[in-house]
């Protein structure tokens, strides 16, 4: 059935028909054939299922902050520096202080600015301790900028910041988790070592900032964090501010700017000491490490597609040898070169073709799983879906040009002669 098609002039569905033949006559060889397509095209989709749903909790995460919040921090790097081995330019640069925070509430652009300090650390109780987690030292304004809802009890009095007082708002999730059944609200239990009183569950807002093992585990007031705790000034402590409604970004970082350089009399030529980071720069910071991630991502995939490319050009090769006598009924029941070299290119395309649409399959099944287990909302890539059929077609076209010129050019009464 098969040969009898091949015996005359073939279309292009035709020629797809009898590559899907040859697939299904094959079946080991054409699998092997695809597996470097198929591992190529699956790490796109699984990188690029990742990321996208990475970058997609990022924005909703700056969203609950909103777009206007920014940081004032005594230095901002991409990656923390050791504060044994600061640089000097580092060193030289005053702390932040509540003072500062203080002040800039007081401008009339701002509606919010309070000094915060992140820790990482242990909840303990009667024995029972969690992993490491984030402890935050802040205010009442806490969800404000992060987000998330009280569940039970309060948040601190004013009283209690001012004091530094020793109470906590713990997260539901754990304090649940060392008090069992019992209300853990009014209990005293450690906080990083602290005994403080809970006043307060949590409910934090999910948070791509927080990765696995460092969820936030409890807020204290921001006094007490400093008195209680050893706060690296460079990687933990920052000055949260929102803007008024109504004033820009920019407009809030210049009034900023000017009332910390007064207070740190720098002079007009003198640099700043300190860095105002906004949400857009913390996207384009994620952007810049994750585009790296990516590009190496694709630069290994692409190293798969060109295996799988060389693979399929080996196996044309062997299947014209294989099929020698077959090109050469074809060409003297008149099939021209064309006609021979269409057939084996579009076999080639539709192998590739194949193995790509199983690579997409694989790659957004694990892309899913993957970022299910980092508990991230991801949509699938579908326009990366489409490229990479593309992709995978082309790549059999240009690997199956050396075999399908081979057969078109070979000699039919010789090829009738092949045994």
């Amino acid at each position: 059935m098969i040969l009898d098609r091949m015996l005359r002039h073939t279309t292009i569905d035709e020629n797809i028909e009898i590559a899907f033949d040859n697939l299904r006559a094959n079946k080991m060889r054409s699998a092997l054939t695809m597996l470097g397509v198929v591992i190529g095209v699956a790490t796109v989709m699984t990188m690029a299922s990742i990321v996208r749903g990475v970058r997609e909790q990022i924005l909703q995460t700056l969203e609950i902050a909103g777009p206007t919040t920014f940081y004032v921090m005594k230095v901002f790097s991409q990656q923390p520096l050791n504060p044994e081995a600061l640089p000097k330019w580092v060193r030289i640069r005053p702390d932040l202080t509540a003072a500062e925070a203080d002040a800039i509430q007081a401008l009339p652009e701002i509606r919010y600015a309070a000094i915060w300090a992140q820790l990482i650390g242990r909840l303990e109780y009667e024995g029972r301790r969690t992993q490491n987690l984030g402890v935050f030292g802040a205010d009442a304004g806490y969800t404000e900028l992060q987000g998330g809802q009280l569940v039970a009890g309060r948040w601190f009095t004013s009283t209690e910041v001012k004091k530094g007082s020793a109470v906590a708002v713990v997260g539901e999730t754990f304090a649940r988790r060392l008090f069992g059944n019992i209300d853990p609200l009014g209990k005293t239990m450690l906080v990083i070592g602290r005994p403080v009183t809970v006043i307060g569950l949590y409910e934090p807002a999910k948070n791509i900032f927080a990765p696995p093992g460092q969820e936030t585990g409890a807020v204290v007031p921001y006094k007490f964090a400093d008195h209680g705790y050893r706060i690296d000034p460079v990687n933990q402590m920052f000055i949260a501010v929102k803007p008024r409604d109504g004033v820009s970004v920019a407009n809030a970082e210049g009034a900023v700017t000017v009332l910390l350089r007064e207070r740190r009399k720098l002079r007009p030529g003198d640099g700043n000491t300190f860095d105002l980071i906004a949400q857009d720069q913390i996207l384009d910071t994620f952007n810049s490490i994750t585009g790296v991630f990516f590009v190496v991502m694709l630069v290994l995939a692409s190293v798969a597609l060109m295996v799988g490319g060389i693979g399929v050009m080996a196996i044309m090769m062997v299947s014209v040898t294989d099929r020698t006598r077959e090109i050469g009924l074809r060409k003297a029941m008149g099939a021209t070169r064309r006609d021979i070299m269409m057939q084996f290119l579009i076999e080639a395309a539709t192998l590739t073709g194949v193995g790509g649409i199983i690579g997409i399959i694989v790659g957004l099944v694990a892309g899913n799983a993957v970022t299910r287990l980092l508990n991230i909302q991801a949509s699938p890539p579908w326009g990366l879906t489409l490229i990479a059929v593309g992709v995978s077609v082309v790549i059999g076209l240009i690997f199956g040009v050396l075999p399908a010129r081979r057969a078109s050019l070979l000699d039919p009464i010789e090829a009738l002669r092949y045994e």
